[in-house]
């Protein structure tokens, strides 16, 4: 057929399990046709060498913190938490430019795609210029990060963000969030100027911060802009306990809980971190079809906590994982994070597998992520599945984590059994895509690092 474009895999993994000699079409848009196993290869299939999976969805992204990673980790004085962290964090969002934006980002994106995500939802809330004055076009820092993408490759969910408070009761926003300021038909405005610009995979979305960020009233205007339409709506929820003590002294109802009762959840909605729930309030997310996105790395560094694993799994909860604050960037660090997490509190191991239909712990969670990313970016499908993107990984069974390994448990090298990017080539829409970025991204890097952190001294000091 014209513009039909065959591969074949000695081993993908199809209908969440391994399968032989798999024959996969490309059609001309760069999707997934038919996927047939125990396929002898045609003449004029390109024979890939290795295994094949696909490649997963990053959920939450706040590119421009890839320029804070490493730059927190000391504490003179006192205690820390999340709420020094962030005023640190500040530092870095009170000045990063539109140029340095696309600069670190591309670094970032890059990364990413090594690490085995082909797109990342990107939770966006610097909007305007350092002192909170709208830039000439309002949305140059989105186009930072569309740019970026289109640098390296990636696919990619923008999300604005309304965000209009400091925190429950709040009258607004302090001096220093200036440049996050947007209300609710602001955030939407933006959302729909990037999705009419019909950049290659590219699309949007829409986001709230937080129920501290925004208010009701907020959360019930954006409600009325967006309808019936079509898009993922995110949002930060029960992250800290903070929050939730906040959350219970302002409305008397913890913010999953205020979610589930007030805002009109339905399957659209993804709701990231979620690390401080109660087995009600995971009933109550599941009966409205609301995914979770987890950010088992970033929730670690920050001090977080621990989210009830078993019990999102067993309620059936659709679920995804995020690279946030970008102290990890591999999707395969994730998911060891994630599990490791769970058998540490529980004192137990593969806590994630589920016995006699899923034994193995890396599927389940691989298979998970696989259908709850899709969700969470605001695609109909993802995966090794007829209409998706062509996107996916081929292993390197000569890797050191997959060496000698039999068939079965190629995933399980992937997740438990060691460090880096365990695949010999990537695939994005059905083509074999450069493992590296151009050297004039990791030069634009380094010269908007410097730039950033000239003085050493601003904004790294400990907390306390």
């Amino acid at each position: 057929m014209p513009g039909l474009k065959r591969l074949h895999a000695p081993l993908a993994w199809v209908d969440g399990r391994w399968q032989r000699d798999v024959l996969l079409e490309v059609d001309a848009a760069g999707c997934w046709g038919d996927i047939v196993a125990g396929q002898p290869a045609p003449e004029g299939a390109e024979m890939l060498a290795g295994p094949l999976i696909p490649s997963l969805v990053n959920a939450h992204s706040h590119a421009f913190q890839r320029a804070f990673v490493g730059l927190a980790e000391r504490r003179e004085a006192g205690e820390d938490d999340f709420w020094g962290w962030r005023e640190r964090m500040y530092a870095l969002a009170l000045r990063i430019s539109p140029e340095q934006l696309r600069a670190v980002a591309a670094q970032l994106y890059g990364e990413l795609l090594r690490g085995g995500y082909t797109q990342v939802c990107e939770f966006h809330y610097l909007h305007h210029a350092a002192d909170g004055q709208t830039l000439d076009d309002e949305l140059a820092m989105s186009w930072a990060l569309t740019e970026a993408a289109q640098d390296v490759g990636m696919g990619l969910t923008l999300l604005p963000v309304v965000y209009t408070r400091s925190g429950f009761g709040a009258a607004g926003l302090r001096p220093q969030q200036q440049r996050f300021r947007a209300d609710a038909a602001w955030a939407w405005q933006a959302s729909r100027r990037i999705q009419a610009a019909g950049l290659p995979r590219i699309s949007a979305g829409i986001a709230l911060h937080s129920l501290r960020g925004a208010s009701p009233a907020d959360l019930a205007a954006l409600r009325a802009l967006v309808g019936d339409a079509d898009l993922p709506i995110h949002i930060h929820v029960a992250e800290q306990t903070g929050e939730v003590d906040d959350c219970l002294a302002a409305t008397g109802r913890r913010p999953l809980q205020w979610l589930a009762d007030e805002a009109g959840m339905d399957a659209r909605w993804q709701l990231v971190h979620a690390t401080h729930a109660t087995p009600t309030e995971i009933a109550a997310v599941a009966a409205r079809g609301a995914g979770v996105v987890l950010c088992p790395s970033t929730e670690a560094n920050l001090g977080d906590g621990l989210c009830d694993l078993p019990g999102w799994l067993a309620a059936g909860t659709p679920l995804s994982v995020g690279s946030d604050s970008q102290v990890g960037r591999g999707w395969a660090e994730e998911l060891r994070w994630l599990e490791y997490g769970q058998r540490l509190t529980l004192r137990r191991r593969n806590v994630a597998a589920a016995p006699p239909s899923q034994p193995a712990t890396a599927a389940r969670l691989f298979d998970a992520m696989t259908r709850g990313g899709a969700r969470a970016a605001g695609l109909a499908h993802w995966g090794l599945v007829r209409g998706a993107r062509a996107d996916a990984l081929v292993l390197d069974r000569s890797a050191d984590a997959l060496r000698g390994l039999p068939d079965e448990a190629l995933l399980d090298g992937v997740v438990f059994g060691g460090h880096g990017s365990p695949w010999q080539s990537l695939w994005v829409a059905g083509r074999a895509h450069p493992w590296r970025a151009p050297r004039r991204v990791s030069e634009a890097f380094e010269a908007a690092m410097q730039e950033l952190w000239q003085d050493r001294s601003t904004g790294l000091a400990g907390a306390g």
